[in-house]
């Protein structure tokens, strides 16, 4: 499975939807994701691929992570992954 499929997972099941709902151009606010949500998507994206996520959930806007959107969360987490390997 990839890191994009893997994130869309993660972002699906976060949002109580189907996969096939959640596209790369979705914003988590789209699928309805509230502050906690997003949280809890950091965390399950941090477990899943083993990695660090930069995002300070009190000041989103400031993070090196982007969740702007789903493209962007997937690009964001294939950078981290890449860097780990």
């Amino acid at each position: 499975m990839s890191v994009q499929d893997q994130v869309i997972q993660i972002i699906a099941d976060q949002a109580l939807l189907d996969v096939s709902d959640v596209t790369m151009q979705s914003t988590l606010d789209d699928l309805g994701i509230d502050s906690m949500g997003v949280v809890e998507s950091i965390f399950a994206i941090e477990e899943t691929f083993d990695i660090q996520v930069p995002f300070n959930a009190n000041e989103p806007t400031a993070s090196d992570f982007d969740i702007s959107s789903v493209a962007a969360i997937v690009a964001a987490v294939e950078k981290l992954v890449a860097q780990k390997g």
